[in-house]
């Protein structure tokens, strides 16, 4: 289903399934979406709708039902099991990932996504580091990526050093990558990627800023 979903309409999605998680038990209505977000209330109806049958089983006169709308978001986008990833580059960026408490640590967690592994060529970086993940020098990436079945990776490396991280990566078996490098991957087809440039959203934010001055 995720892949008749359009992309606004999945970043919408995602949106309303965190609204709806700091929400509690009590329903959200439409209304409450667009007063909080700025979307019109029929956009939030019709990105609804693409939920098909659990779609139409979460709402009522009094709102959408967190409990029964963010499971049927998570099936809707292929969410609804968990996956591993990995953190490459234990920076200062990518160390701060190491302990974030959205992630779990283990296969017996209740989050989305489990932090099984971290990598870096620095060997002394990664004897020092303090992590509930394991970590490990970066020459052994592709084995313990296959051994763990690792998908995803948050790539947090120097600009210099992200192609040849990436390559090695798709090699082992990664199958999804969140690039902090400001440098554009050249990448198999079938490999995710998902780049997050700072100095680009600042951009954005300004340009933003602009247009209601």
């Amino acid at each position: 289903m995720v892949n008749s979903i359009s992309g606004p309409a999945r970043e919408r999605l995602l949106r309303l399934m965190r609204i709806l998680e700091k929400s509690g038990e009590a329903p959200v209505t439409s209304a409450q979406v667009e007063q909080m977000t700025g979307w019109p209330s029929h956009t939030i109806r019709k990105d609804i709708s693409f939920l098909g049958d659990g779609g139409h089983a979460v709402g009522s006169s009094n709102g959408y039902a967190p409990a029964a709308l963010i499971p049927a978001i998570k099936k809707a986008l292929g969410l609804d099991r968990r996956r591993r990833f990995c953190v490459v580059g234990l920076g200062r960026l990518g160390s701060a990932y190491l302990n974030d408490q959205s992630f779990d640590f283990g296969p017996s967690g209740e989050e989305e996504f489990e932090l099984a592994a971290g990598f870096d060529t620095n060997v002394n970086r990664v004897e020092i580091l303090k992590s509930p993940a394991p970590l490990y020098p970066a020459y052994k990436m592709g084995e313990v990526i296959r051994r763990f079945s690792i998908e995803m990776a948050l790539l947090c490396v120097p600009p210099e050093a992200a192609q040849g991280a990436a390559e090695k990566l798709a090699a082992a078996g990664i199958r999804g990558i969140v690039n902090f490098a400001p440098v554009v991957l050249k990448l198999p087809p079938d490999m995710a990627v998902r780049n997050v440039y700072v100095a680009d959203e600042l951009r954005e934010l300004a340009i933003c800023i602009r247009s209601i001055e």
